[in-house]
């Protein structure tokens, strides 16, 4: 038993000092709504319905934040840089990906030091997932 209640804390995932499933299906949801309006990253989502794509994004950032690790039972591993080879992603695609994802994160109202973490992982895979000049 834990004598001392503030170690629970550092006990906790990422995942779970944020708010679980819930916060981030609100990021990703938030995210997806600029996407769909988005002249330059629509056409990347071939899907009519940006759902799936949805989905696999918010399970995917749960499991690598310390949730469920539904992702990898569904999908695999990751291999992100390969599931985006297909589609050209230059600087402005980066920046309209970064865009979105930061009104989206900013609509969380997280604890700064989370929010630092969070934009950092997405800033470092947005800038991994560039894969033309162009």
């Amino acid at each position: 038993m834990n004598e001392n209640p503030g170690d629970t804390v550092q006990e906790q995932t990422f995942y779970e000092q944020v708010g679980g499933e819930e916060t981030f299906r609100r990021l990703v949801r938030r995210f997806y709504e600029g996407v769909a309006e988005d002249p330059l990253l629509r056409p990347m989502y071939p899907e009519e319905d940006l759902g799936p794509a949805e989905e696999r994004l918010a399970l995917f950032l749960m499991q690598y934040w310390g949730g469920p690790r539904t992702y990898s039972d569904h999908r695999g591993h990751p291999r992100l840089r390969m599931r985006h080879a297909p589609f050209t992603v230059d600087r402005a695609a980066h920046d309209a990906w970064l865009r979105h994802m930061r009104a989206a994160l900013d609509e969380l109202d997280l604890a700064p030091e989370h929010e630092r973490e969070l934009w950092r992982y997405l800033t470092y895979a947005a800038a991994s997932m560039v894969n033309s000049a162009g």
